[in-house]
């Protein structure tokens, strides 16, 4: 029997049991009547900045031996491995280290304590340059990126890093490689985060996290809000323009991506996280340099996937074939960008991975009043393309609040749209966003939420309940279901139509089987073929739904047909 199928018949036989004391969903039973639950408010909107002498922020190794390590996707075979040694320093006058001057190399094989290959990369560093009076330049250790190739699938690999040559190596780490592109083997579970931040609510959504054991995670965007202390180390602000208005430039507070660096470490040295970047990843300099430390810091797979650039590329991982997309750089149909993704969807074969999973920072359909109708721009420029190709589901962030959508395509209700997926609620230190923008007084004025890169393409609905309004009375038909809590999604693809997603709320994480929403998200590959040109212009109502009505007893009876058929 092989491990995929054993663990499908496990996954369906979980369903089974959950499904008898609870009815799950599925997105064939929608579109949903729009549901909304209100800020919880025995809560706390928010929390401060965990210090940098936490102890989970402490550096807790000597200068050349590793630390901050992390995994991350470079192709079905292949894994990068990232690290950094020295220290780094931030004041008025900062000298950079010579990365040339310690080693970088992965030791790796799948017997504990027995490394049977060995693998040197490339190693760097960067600086944070700020030349106004009170302000302090930073310079980074030295940053090792090493792509360790050969692995199997579905095998445990054990690894050190450092540099032999002078006997300052890791202790030993490991991780599972991830099953190679099939339509029959998936991840685990792949774990969905995003504007994380260091702060109190921050240790117990990674914590809630690592106890829900993801064997991937997708980070979609703001991870270390690093922009939102001073540069003399002060507090976090939840506004940082409110308690800096004096600040000659958004400055950022280095440091604080090492600490985020080694919070991460315990989970992303043995979990593979793919990450995308955010408005806070930005971090503008004076002389115009922007994104220093996300491009320097993570290692990706663009040269990989084609696209040789950090902040957009391409990655599979068994039947699932992910796209992160960058909206903080050219996204207008004539750029490369979009070139790169036209031609990577083009190329893909839905046989092998009939998912195709999409992930960029800012959502292109929210009904919170945070961030309502910003990017409008990327979402006229991209959306044609990727419906088009049939996406099946988006992951954003950048709301700090949770919202899934029923499948939508041009603002209108459409059975082949795309499930769109608002997960930005990691626990930053900005709060939760709990103002929705069709409540009385909460529309925003079309010249609020501008966004910090591209243009401004506000509008008001031209059609539908909404028209000529630029924010409905009441909660979009668009919208099925919303709340302002922190948490993370898991992703548990069971085979080629049917995918288990689950919303966690921080405040249920010592709970047994608590979700805050949980839903099957079904592709319908033959009412959605690529071939299919034309949306559907009849737009169903949320009584008939968008295809035929199966019930979860149908539903489970299918699962499990499909996982006996791959045992014979």
């Amino acid at each position: 029997m092989e491990v995929s199928v054993l663990q499908s018949l496990i996954m369906i036989m979980v369903v089974m049991i959950m499904s008898a004391s609870a009815q799950i969903p599925t997105t064939l039973d929608g579109p949903f009547k729009p549901v909304t639950r209100k800020f919880d408010p025995s809560l706390r909107l928010g929390s401060d900045d965990l210090p940098m002498n936490h102890p989970r922020l402490k550096k807790n190794v000597t200068s050349n031996f590793p630390e901050q390590i992390a995994l991350a996707l470079s192709s079905p075979n292949s894994m990068w491995v990232s690290w950094i040694t020295g220290d780094a320093q931030i004041g008025k006058n900062v000298t950079p280290l010579d990365p040339s001057t310690v080693a970088s190399e992965v030791w790796y094989g799948d017997k504990s304590g027995k490394y049977s290959k060995k693998r040197t990369g490339v190693s760097m560093i960067y600086s944070q340059l700020y030349p106004f009076e009170g302000l302090l330049n930073y310079t980074s250790g030295i940053i090792h990126h090493v792509k360790i190739d050969g692995l199997e699938p579905g095998l445990t690999y054990y690894y050190k890093c450092g540099d032999s040559s002078i006997g300052a190596m890791s202790d030993e780490r490991f991780f599972e490689t991830l099953p190679l592109p099939s339509p029959n083997t998936y991840p685990r579970r792949i774990a969905v985060v995003g504007d994380l931040g260091l702060t109190a609510n921050t240790t117990t959504t990674i914590d809630h996290l690592i106890k829900n054991d993801p064997s991937l995670v997708l980070m979609v965007g703001d991870l270390s809000y690093a922009n939102q202390y001073v540069t003399t180390g002060g507090k976090g602000a939840p506004c940082f323009s409110c308690a800096f208005p004096d600040a000659p430039i958004r400055e950022t507070y280095q440091p604080r991506w090492d600490g985020w660096g080694r919070f991460m470490e315990p989970l992303i040295s043995r979990v593979p996280m793919m990450v995308v970047e955010g408005n806070h990843e930005i971090e503008p300099q004076a002389d115009g340099v922007t994104f220093e430390s996300y491009l320097k810091r993570f290692a990706v797979p663009s040269n990989e996937s084609g696209s040789n650039s950090n902040f957009y590329y391409s990655v599979d991982a068994g039947g699932v074939h992910f796209i992160m997309l960058g909206a903080y750089i050219d996204y207008n149909r004539t750029g490369a960008q979009y070139s790169w993704l036209q031609k990577d969807l083009s190329q893909l074969d839905r046989s092998v991975t009939p998912w195709l999973v999409a992930a960029w920072h800012s959502p292109w359909y929210n009904s919170y009043s945070s961030h309502y109708q910003e990017f409008e721009c990327m979402r006229l420029e991209m959306e044609e393309l990727l419906y088009h190709y049939r996406v099946d589901i988006v992951f954003s962030g950048h709301v700090h609040a949770y919202e899934r959508m029923n499948r939508v395509y041009n603002y209108s209700l459409e059975p082949c749209g795309p499930v769109y997926i608002t997960i930005g609620d990691g626990g930053n230190i900005e709060k939760v966003d709990v103002d929705h923008a069709d409540e009385p007084g909460k529309c925003p004025s079309p010249g609020d939420n501008i966004p910090e890169f591209g243009g401004v393409c506000h509008t008001n609905f031209s059609s539908g309940p909404a028209k000529g309004r630029f924010c409905w009375d009441k909660q979009p038909e668009w919208s099925a279901y919303r709340e302002s809590s922190f948490g993370h999604g898991i992703l548990a693809v069971v085979n080629s139509t049917y995918a288990l997603w689950t919303w966690h709320r921080n405040q249920d994480i010592y709970k047994a089987n608590s979700t805050g929403d949980q839903i099957y998200i079904v592709r319908q590959p033959e009412l959605c073929s690529v071939s299919t040109q034309q949306h559907s212009q009849t737009r169903p109502s949320a009584a008939t739904g968008f295809g035929v009505r199966v019930s979860s007893s149908c539903v489970l009876i299918y699962l499990i047909a499909f996982t006996w058929l791959h045992l014979l």
